[in-house]
């Protein structure tokens, strides 16, 4: 798998140590089996700064945009760069609700092994994966697996983000944004321009860098930015907030006029 795809397993580590918490914010009983051994091993490489607690607060926070677009009239559910996401499998969903999984074919392959090895769970709601060149017209693979860009779609890039250019990142929700009907929505995070940038993060992301896997993209306004991609912001909020991880994140929630703070944006927009 190419080196970006194992931070999917990575993630799936760290909801694996969540899940196994007392006051865990989500179950996520295939975790742990998608992760080994390399996700954890990444974890214990990159650990520290509050990475697992965010990628707690995020899936959270990602899972009740699902939730509420869904009890909203969404059925169909798109979640770009996959890699080894289960909320088809651990959410109680609607059985008319499609969740289409997007990843490079490789990643799919080695995801369906793992679940294989687990006795093959089934999925609570209709999946289907679809194997894609990110970097090239997935929108058309997609269709091929029968998504409807005529209904109401809810669209999630969990983690990816950073990975890409800011022209990569505008380029995607535009893409998004064209492959939408009225009634849409994207639920996503976002890193700061600020935490790319500040002292406090530079091992961090040289050691990222380093590896192959440098974080790219951050921006301090991000309701400009989606904005200038078709949608429009209609919640913003970083972990530690209620309705993010009230309670949960190890650090202050610094007011947004506070100028030079390293933030992480998890939003809510609709189609413009």
């Amino acid at each position: 798998m190419e080196t970006v795809s194992y931070t999917s397993q990575w993630t799936a580590a760290a909801r694996a140590l969540e899940s196994e918490r007392s006051d865990a914010l989500f179950n996520d009983p295939l975790a742990r089996a998608l992760a080994a051994p390399r996700g954890f091993e990444l974890l214990d490489h990159y650990g520290g700064g509050g990475l697992v607690e965010f990628v707690a607060v995020r899936t959270r926070y990602l899972d009740d945009a699902i939730k509420d677009s869904v009890k909203s009239g969404i059925r169909q559910v798109v979640l770009i760069a996959a890699g080894m996401d289960t909320r088809a499998y651990r959410l109680s969903l609607p059985d008319d609700v499609t969740v289409f999984e997007v990843d490079h074919q490789a990643l799919i392959d080695e995801k369906e092994k793992r679940l294989a090895q687990l006795g093959s769970p089934a999925p609570t709601v209709k999946l289907q994966r679809v194997g894609a060149d990110l970097a090239g017209d997935w929108s058309a693979s997609l269709r091929a697996a029968g998504f409807d860009p005529s209904l109401p779609t809810l669209w999630i890039p969990e983690a990816l983000l950073f990975f890409l250019t800011e022209e990569q990142s505008a380029t995607l929700m535009r893409t998004f944004a064209a492959n939408s009907a009225p009634g849409s929505w994207v639920a996503v995070d976002i890193l700061s321009r600020t935490l790319l940038r500040s002292p406090a993060t530079q091992i961090f992301l040289s050691s990222l860098n380093e590896d192959g896997i440098p974080w790219l993209f951050g921006t301090d306004e991000p309701e400009e930015f989606m904005a200038g991609t078709g949608w429009t912001v209609r919640e913003l909020k970083e972990p530690g907030e209620p309705g993010a991880g009230e309670g949960r994140w190890p650090y202050a929630v610094q007011p947004r006029e506070v100028k030079g703070v390293p933030r992480n944006w998890l939003l809510r927009a609709e189609l413009a």
